[in-house]
């Protein structure tokens, strides 16, 4: 697992006591804003290292405030205000802004599985995956600027470093209440040789009884969805029910305009195998049934596998729920072939998509780069496949898969075939390979 130390902390509005947020996130100014002191973060370092959640709460900032130079003038501000809130709204719905207009209500309409995968649910879910690697604050604005306008997030945090669990989990409620994306957390790209050496000498496996009474999981991946769980289910029973995922300000009613019709679950890297995990606790636990059956969809992106043959077996014979499960997987990306064999046998389940430029392709147009010319290698796809990514044979793969980082700052070495590749693991390949033609970024203007 990644070294932590005491500034890693997202920045949080001033509050009275360690664990929430109890300032009205709307009032909060920039001025606000500030790092811990060292009191706030020694409390904080005690409930963290003693296994204690952390939560913090927001919500996304409007339209108006996500646009400075847009401001109307005085007689036509006096008009918007006189026209009501949806009106309002509409004068800052611009040509790309937001990325994907009534957002949610596309995302709640994905109801049958022939829908899934869907592009603009996989954009969605690529950016909030690749955005999670930051604070609950950044988090809300960039799917507020995707189209989940007044979007309400929480943010439940757990560690305790002698278990390697390091669980972050997301939730993003859409502003009329229908839509819910649980997002997990990765391990910091920079940091993944630590977080995969853990993997790799701690193979440690739990037996998890779905359809297969000998099947079993991955006891890092388990253990790191376990510890934020409680909080994340009592999250969506408030979800379920009508009201905010966030723990309500005082004097603020916590009631949402609707209940929770759509839910998403995603995660990139190390965050995908919690994603992947938690929907199976989803499906095979009888008291989840009420959240479990408004799962549309659970896209990963550079997935680990988390459990054994037997378990992907079972995973795989319950085809309902096996086809909910879509895994991205870009280029020669190294982390889907993990756990390597090493640590035991693993293997996929789910649908696989694969992204592929042909290295032929590359090659000549790294070399025409390196040449001087100006021309651009073709975009890949994505195609479903029926052969699963396999297990590397030793950690060893993951080692030359992180040379490719150093050989992108060569045009010459960025030319040349990789088996294994730690530069396509990288989030900003999967948002920007996911990003639809019609959208330039995910940021709208």
């Amino acid at each position: 697992m990644p070294a932590r130390n005491a500034w890693d902390f997202p920045r949080i509005p001033h509050a009275p006591e360690v664990g929430s947020l109890t300032q009205n996130p709307r009032t909060a100014t920039a001025t606000d804003m500030h790092f811990p002191d060292g009191h706030d973060v020694r409390m904080m370092r005690s409930v963290l290292e003693t296994g204690g959640l952390w939560t913090v709460d927001t919500q996304a900032p409007s339209y108006q405030q996500l646009r400075p130079f847009n401001q109307p003038d005085g007689a036509l501000s006096a008009q918007l205000a006189e026209a009501g809130e949806e009106a309002s709204a509409a004068y800052w719905e611009t040509d790309g802004f937001p990325v994907h207009k009534g957002l949610s209500t596309h995302l709640a309409n994905l109801t049958g599985i022939e829908q899934h995968p869907d592009p603009v649910a996989a954009h969605v879910m690529a950016v909030c995956s690749g955005y999670a690697y930051s604070g609950v604050e950044t988090v809300s604005m960039i799917t507020a600027r995707m189209g989940l306008d007044k979007n309400h997030c929480r943010l439940i945090s757990a560690t305790v470093d002698a278990m390697f669990i390091c669980s972050r989990a997301f939730l993003i409620q859409s502003g009329d209440g229908k839509v819910v994306i649980l997002c997990y957390r990765g391990t910091e790209p920079t940091n993944l040789a630590n977080g995969l050496t853990d993997v790799d000498v701690e193979p440690e496996r739990i037996n998890y009884q779905f359809e297969d009474p000998c099947a079993s999981v991955h006891a890092g991946f388990y253990r790191n969805v376990r510890a934020t769980r409680h909080e994340v289910m009592e999250a969506l029973r408030r979800a379920v029910a009508g009201r905010s995922v966030r723990k309500p300000v005082e004097g603020e009613s916590d009631k949402m305009p609707g209940k929770l019709e759509a839910l998403y679950i995603t995660g990139h890297s190390l965050g995908g195998a919690m994603a992947s995990m938690m929907a199976v606790m989803l499906r095979h636990e009888k008291k989840y049934a009420a959240v479990a059956e408004l799962l549309k969809g659970v896209y990963t992106f550079g997935q680990p596998m988390i459990g054994d043959p037997s378990f992907a077996r079972a995973c795989e014979s319950d085809a309902e729920f096996s086809r909910k499960i879509i895994r991205y997987v870009h280029g020669d990306d190294v982390i889907p072939h993990f756990p390597p064999v090493t640590a035991g046998p693993y293997e996929h389940f789910g649908r696989e998509y694969r992204y592929r430029i042909s290295h032929l392709q590359q090659s000549v147009a790294g070399w025409l780069r390196y040449l001087g010319s100006s021309y651009q290698p073709q975009t890949g796809a994505w195609r479903e496949t029926n052969t699963y990514t396999s297990q590397m044979s030793s950690f060893l793969g993951f080692a030359l898969g992180a040379t490719t980082l150093a050989a992108r700052k060569s045009q010459i070495l960025r030319a040349l075939p990789v088996v294994y590749s730690l530069e396509d693991h990288l989030p900003a390949h999967y948002i920007g390979a996911l990003t639809p033609g019609r959208v330039s970024d995910e940021f709208g203007d």
